[in-house]
């Protein structure tokens, strides 16, 4: 489901709460990015109970529930778990991984809110969520009839939403100042092959696990749950952002001229890091446009060039990262230009660009 327009968390909200209570819908969305929370949190706001199938782990007899007789006429008694008396919010997890079977049997619970005889409640809310084909996820086509009984939506993870989120919840402080530098680590596409996996639910576990340890964690045992937790690149990512922590390294005081680059060998993961984290606020902070910078961009990119050559002194290639191209945003192309003019040691391809 490729052709659906994507909407952030808070959105999602809103087109719940518009949409929902007059027809079902069914979120798309990777794994871990927060559908199910979302569902619940819904639920709650608007004062409902909140009950879960698990389309994986489903049978059509848990949906249609089994027959007994009655004055000579076999009738199907629906399930305890559906057949409530006051309204609520139904959440059909997973509904794409259930078998073709199960699917039909949702045909008149989400269309009608029926199943055989049995009406929910007057009020109640039917909401499907499931992976998408592309995640390496278990997911089974979903029938044309049941697809065109929903309204369709896809989730995308938004780093601001989330942070919001963490905040409230109360995540690992590290976990929050980390995504606030590197937005883009929040989540990462599911890997073809088996390996943990960044995403809002992965950073969550992380912060779970880092408030068991404590502050008396080793650097051996965060690199255990860092790669246990994260995407390989990620997860070395993080590492070398909590060296830079215990070691006070900061971009922020590097580009105020506060700090320095780490130059010691034993710190080229956190000169990298550095570096990737001097790039993302770049990208950030210069406009596209030349003709839209202002005084302050001015200065920084003046101080940017200045950072990049004493960068260039100690790695040659991480002053070329920062100003390569990449998968998304880039460096805005008069400020390379610029670096061009200036500084022409950095002119050299590297992945056969610049």
């Amino acid at each position: 489901m490729n052709n659906i327009l994507s909407v952030t968390q808070t959105e999602l909200y809103e087109f719940l709460l518009n949409i929902a209570p007059v027809r079902p819908v069914f979120i798309w969305g990777a794994p871990g990015i927060g559908k199910s929370s979302i569902v619940e949190n819904f639920s709650h706001e608007v004062g409902m109970d909140c009950v879960s199938l698990l389309g994986s782990q489903l049978a059509p007899e848990d949906i249609i529930g089994v027959p007994k007789i009655e004055n000579g006429y076999s009738v199907f008694c629906p399930p305890k778990q559906i057949a409530r008396t006051k309204p609520y919010v139904l959440f059909l997890d997973e509904l794409n991984a259930c078998s073709q079977e199960v699917q039909k049997a949702f045909y008149s619970l989400i269309h009608d809110k029926r199943i055989g005889e049995y009406h929910l409640p007057k009020g109640s809310i039917v909401i499907g969520a499931g992976n998408r084909a592309q995640d390496s996820a278990i997911v089974k086509p979903m029938s044309s009839a049941l697809i065109n009984r929903m309204v369709h939506v896809q989730l995308r993870a938004s780093h601001k939403d989330w942070l919001q989120w963490a905040y409230e919840k109360e995540i690992h402080p590290y976990v929050i100042e980390y995504i606030q530098l590197r937005p883009d680590h929040l989540w990462s596409e599911p890997p073809k092959m088996e390996e943990p996996f960044s995403t809002p639910r992965s950073w969550h576990i992380l912060s779970d696990c880092m408030y068991e340890y404590g502050e008396n964690i080793t650097e051996q045992q965060l690199e255990v749950l860092t790669f246990s937790c994260l995407s390989p690149h990620t997860a070395v990512q993080f590492r070398a952002f909590m060296k830079q922590v215990s070691n006070r390294y900061a971009i922020a005081k590097i580009i105020s001229g506060e700090l320095k680059w780490p130059e010691k060998l034993e710190e080229r993961d956190v000169l990298y890091f550095l570096a990737q984290s001097f790039r993302a606020q770049l990208i950030k902070e210069l406009p596209i446009e030349k003709d839209a910078v202002s005084t302050n961009q001015r200065q920084l990119a003046i101080r940017a060039k200045e950072l990049i050559k004493e960068l260039s002194s100690i790695s040659l290639e991480m002053a070329q990262m920062v100003m390569s191209e990449g998968k998304g945003e880039s460096i805005p192309s008069w400020f390379m230009m610029e670096v061009i003019r200036d500084l022409p040691r950095l002119v050299g391809k590297r992945d056969g660009k610049l």
